[in-house]
């Protein structure tokens, strides 16, 4: 018996026999899906096999080695089969699932926590995103601990595993996070890099490990390398193995690809060289055509007993990056072939594999026999990873109001700040679970009040920095860092802050503890951080994105901080209600409301487009009586509200966010010339948009709660022309034309803009009073 097995009382010879089962699995999962299953469209179904085979010693050693209950892993996207072939043996899965990969209702793709039917820890599929989500779940942990559990910030319960392959991290979105300064911390990540050498298309130019293992390390992490199995370690040992491993190590990925391809004395020419050295070619004297040929192919990254003490031994005090070297497709084949990531084994290939690992092609499913070794281990496993089950949440009582009138002149972004801070007053219960996270842009977007008050979350609670300004009186935002802080501040990365959002927004179906994180952001950035946030939203991520500030209205900033697609973003995103208020109290109803939707069952996260430019806010004439104010309140969180009602009005103006002030300016302007034009404020173009197909009864997305079909009478009531006006794209309103079926004049922003003065930007752009009315005319007339 093997070291490893002494140490961990495993015994090798069962846990070979476990790994050839689940290769033998996860092969035949895509084989069914492709083979036997089909598709009636004659595409093929699709999987991975080659990708699959270099992961399955990787996650069979750790899966029965030192994995817990506590423990979450990110799958390599294309190692779905290899999880679902684990869960399976470990009875997680019924054997109904495995020939229905990729089926509607069956196996998802790639892994998925809301659509697969097993234990799935982390979505993924986009390539760096499922890694980088086990640093902020992380994070997030370690924040429910210090808020709700007892201040165990500096004692995290449970690893954040990622397995990764090498071509991931070729994506910026990696190294983004890996180097935000807070992660060295953070003594539980542990990430397994398939270092398989393949990529999609080729085998990788060059020898990356020096370059990627030094960015970890000058980022704080632990580097460790799985290089070599034990029977290539043996050679190395032995007379001229100190040219056979100078040979093998300074070989380039695609040489080293080649020789897999090769046997016998091809492979021995080969391994020489065009020097021959004596004491290497004794060395290969040693060794038969098999023993050479398994000798190459073994790789640290599939010693089992070397990857069990490696997980094991990984330092807790800082993050840990394992660099295991695998063969692609080890196994099959396939394998080592450059074209091997979509290949797929013929019918014979499959019947031939099913002979060389002890398996059949006519019962592809059996378990092992009850009582036999393999059996045992794998019940102790499951009983092992067994999870208790997640406490159900307590819903919130997020109140509707909480802010006192607003007067004078504001801004949407400056009400927001405001808000949080009332918040705070008025219900504290529910401002405790929100989490404000900005990457580097707390205050500019409005939250220095409410980091002063709340403080800095740090993940280093029994330690925190010293605020060497908290006695400076010309210091008006205090970055004081306590466990306890309710504000995340990460460098300027989008993609770490909508990372974050995701994880943060996730807790409650994680760990049964319920936050609403906001996130603020530049709005003309929500596009480079979208689709992460998206990926965080299909994972089950709950949270509120404040773009801000936004639109030419920000007009010196020039046209490359001017947004224009976002309040479409907005309208398009499922998943996600989308708001962009004019007025105070517009935005406090909507933001109360849209946390109301964050963390629990059947919830759904918010983006906010917001402005910096003040309004005076009498112009909002909220009314005074209760009755009318809440019916006012309604109609803001339904969509929209009629701002301006004559009794017969000629042309309705539709205007949202930050042009509404120039639409009530255009109204103004017409009464004086004879026309007489309804002013509609919409606040959610998203919502009036599903209110058209509900009425249509065609899906909505989302909660049901939501829609509400009757705000389409209150806002067009008549027959008659309407112009739309937005500081964005104009298709975001074309539709509400259709409510009517009226003559409609499109109004926005269709052209980069320019630094220039509000006034001329909105001129620039024809969305000023002047060209409101202007359009109007051109209807009514």
């Amino acid at each position: 018996m093997s070291s490893v097995a002494t140490e961990t009382g495993l015994d090798l010879d069962v846990l070979r026999s476990v790994e050839r089962r689940v290769l033998w699995l996860a092969t035949s999962i895509v084989h069914h899906a492709n083979h036997v299953r089909g598709d009636s469209s004659g595409l093929k179904v699709g999987g991975h096999q080659a990708s699959s085979a270099s992961m399955v010693s990787l996650m069979t050693a750790l899966w029965c080695g030192s994995l817990t209950s506590e423990d979450r892993v990110s799958v390599k996207p294309h190692a779905s089969p290899v999880l679902h072939a684990l869960n399976y043996l470990l009875g997680d899965l019924d054997a109904s699932y495995l020939p229905r990969l990729r089926e509607l209702g069956g196996l998802q793709s790639y892994p998925s926590r809301t659509k697969d039917p097993d234990t799935v820890d982390f979505s993924t599929g986009s390539v760096g995103i499922g890694a980088t989500a086990t640093i902020w779940a992380a994070l997030a942990r370690r924040y429910c601990d210090a808020h709700f559990g007892g201040g165990r910030s500096t004692s995290p319960r449970g690893r954040m595993i990622a397995l990764v392959g090498d071509a991931e991290l070729d994506e910026g979105a990696v190294w983004e996070a890996v180097h935000d300064p807070q992660v060295a911390q953070l003594g539980e990540l542990l990430w397994v890099v398939d270092l398989n050498r393949q990529s999609l298309d080729r085998v990788i130019p060059g020898i990356a490990y020096d370059r990627m293992s030094g960015m970890f390390a000058a980022a704080g992490w632990e580097v460790l390398t799985c290089k070599y199995g034990p029977l290539l370690t043996s050679l190395f040992e032995a007379d001229g193995g100190e040219l056979l491993r100078a040979r093998i190590d300074s070989m380039p990925n695609a040489e080293y690809q080649r020789m897999l391809r090769t046997s016998g004395d091809e492979l021995r020419a080969r391994l020489v060289g065009e020097r021959p050295d004596p004491a290497f070619g004794r060395l290969l004297s040693t060794v038969d055509d098999a023993g050479l040929t398994a000798a190459l192919r073994d790789l640290g990254g599939h010693d089992l007993g070397g990857l069990m003490n490696t997980f094991a031994g990984a330092d807790q005090t800082r993050p840990t990056v394992v660099f295991a070297y695998t063969v692609k497709g080890r196994g099959l084949p396939v394998e080592g072939h450059p074209a091997n990531h979509s290949a797929l084994l013929k019918p014979d290939q499959y019947a031939s594999l099913a002979g060389s690992l002890g398996t059949s092609v006519d019962d592809p499913w059996r378990l092992f026999d009850v009582g036999s070794p393999e059996a045992g281990l794998l019940s102790a496993v499951a009983s092992r990873l067994k999870r208790p089950e997640i406490r159900a949440v307590s819903p919130l009582s997020v109140p509707t109001e909480v802010s006192p009138a607003h007067k004078g002149t504001s801004s949407s972004q400056a009400a927001f700040g405001r808000v949080l801070m009332d918040l705070r007053r008025k219900a504290p219960e529910v401002a405790g679970r929100v989490v404000t996270i900005s990457p580097d842009v707390a205050s500019s977007t409005n939250l220095a009040a409410w980091l002063n008050k709340v403080g800095v979350f740090t993940v280093d609670g029994e330690r925190p920095p010293k605020n060497w300004f908290s006695d400076d009186p010309e210091t008006r935002i205090h970055w004081d860092e306590a466990a306890v802080g309710q504000h995340v501040e990460l460098g300027i990365a989008e993609v770490n802050l909508v990372g974050a959002l995701g994880e943060f927004g996730a807790t409650w179906s994680r760990w049964g503890e319920t936050l609403i994180p906001i996130g603020t952001i530049y709005d003309p950035f929500v596009n480079r951080a979208l689709e992460p946030w998206t990926f965080g939203i299909y994972a089950g991520g709950q949270s509120i994105l404040l773009g801000t500030p936004s639109g030419v209205t920000l007009s010196p900033e020039g046209g490359a901080h001017q947004s224009i697609t976002t309040p479409s973003v907005g309208l398009e995103h499922p998943g996600v209600i989308a708001y962009e208020p004019a007025f105070a109290a517009d935005l406090e109803w909507t933001l109360l409301h849209a946390m109301s939707f964050v963390g629990k069952p059947g919830g759904c996260s918010a983006y906010f487009r917001l402005s910096t430019r003040p309004v005076d806010q009498a112009l909002a004439a909220v009314p005074t009586s209760d009755a009318e104010r809440e019916q006012r309140r309604r109609h803001a969180v339904a969509g929209g509200y009629r701002l301006v009602s004559p009794e017969s009005p000629d042309v309705v103006i539709a205007a949202m966010g930050a042009m509404v002030p120039e639409a009530l300016a255009a109204a103004s302007g017409l009464a004086s010339e004879g026309v007489s034009a309804a002013v509609v404020v919409v606040t959610s173009a998203d919502l009036l948009f599903r209110a058209t197909r509900s009425k249509s009864g065609l899906s909505t997305g989302g909660p049901a709660s939501l829609v509400d079909e009757s705000i389409l009478d209150v806002l067009f009531a008549e027959d008659v022309p309407l112009v739309t006006v937005l500081d964005g794209h104009p298709h975001t309103l074309a539709f509400l034309g259709t409510v009517r079926g009226v003559p409609t004049t499109t109004l926005g922003v269709t052209d980069f803009g320019q630094s220039s003065s509000l006034g001329d930007a909105h001129r620039l752009h024809g969305i000023d009073a002047s060209a409101i009315r202007a359009a109007a005319h051109d209807l009514v007339d």
